[in-house]
């Protein structure tokens, strides 16, 4: 029987086994437990997947016909919980509500055009006719000296007017285009001292191109004449420019009032046409003010 050299006895000899705390030697030295053994099996091992998710539990309802059950699964089995997907129903959350907000918005603005139309057709079909400081014509076009038929029937009104003794001032209004002799108020001018109203009655706003040049011109002279800082009008004009006519004859300081003529030439299509034109300009011309508005348009 051989034996080993003592260099070559099992190192291991003498240790406690794995688990066993270390126990002193014969001289009280403490012994370390040898170190634990790793297995490459479990190093190298696949990990096994996670089990699949519990198909969702949908409370069955008999009244359900499976159908509906079957489609509410897969409903539930492709809805998506990552954050990009919950960033997409926010987005879409938002986008419904600004689509319904400008839904509003939008049926909003209709009700208001609508509103200010019926407001331009009732203000044309009325006649606040009283005593005032003057009578106040709008201007139209007129042809070497002689007013249009559009501008005649405003006189037409004036002149039917002016012996029911509404005021003492009649004002004549609108300047001239290039190339014309004659201004607009000067050609009505004419016109009513032809049918009655005294020349010395008559005031003359030569310069206005519009109807704010126009009635901002009546304002410096109504106030000069009269020592009146707020004078108050009766303005003649054709029916779908009454509103207009008023209010931007108060915009520019006086108290307006209003009596169309009711012998109009702008009839039929052309008033209706006239009508969904001023209801626009209206309508924006009472929110920014007509002076903006016309600085815009011109």
């Amino acid at each position: 029987m051989t034996t080993r050299p003592d260099d070559e006895r099992d190192v291991t000899a003498g240790r406690p086994d794995e688990g066993e705390s270390a126990d002193p030697d014969v001289d009280g030295a403490l012994v370390a437990p040898p170190p634990r053994r790793r297995d490459w099996h479990s190093r190298n091992a696949v990990q096994e997947p996670p089990p699949p998710r519990p198909p969702l539990q949908i409370n069955r309802d008999p009244a359900i016909p499976d159908e509906l059950l079957e489609r509410d699964r897969q409903v539930a089995a492709s809805r998506d919980d990552t954050p990009t997907e919950e960033l997409r129903r926010v987005a879409t959350s938002w986008g419904r509500r600004a689509l319904q907000v400008g839904m509003v918005l939008c049926a909003l603005a209709v009700g208001y055009y609508f509103i200010t139309l019926w407001q331009v057709y009732s203000t044309g079909r009325g006649d606040q006719a009283r005593p005032v400081d003057a009578i106040v014509v709008m201007g139209a076009a007129q042809y070497d000296g002689r007013p249009s038929p559009q501008l005649a029937a405003r006189l037409d009104h004036v002149a039917e007017l002016w012996p029911a003794g509404h005021a003492d001032l009649v004002v004549v209004t609108g300047g001239k285009r290039p190339g014309d002799r004659f201004t607009e108020a000067e050609a009505s001018r004419g016109y009513l001292i032809e049918r009655g109203v005294p020349a010395e009655a008559i005031l003359l706003e030569n310069d206005g191109a519009t109807s704010l040049d126009s009635l901002q011109g009546v304002a410096t002279m109504l106030e000069q004449r009269t020592g009146n800082e707020r004078s108050s009008v009766l303005v003649v004009t054709d029916p779908y420019h009454a509103l207009r006519s008023r209010l931007i004859a108060e915009e520019v300081g006086l108290r307006a009032y209003t009596s169309p003529t009711d012998t109009s030439v702008v009839t039929g299509a052309r008033s209706l046409e006239r009508h969904l034109w001023e209801a626009g300009g209206i309508a924006i011309g009472r929110i920014t003010g007509f002076e903006w508005l016309e600085n815009v348009t011109n």
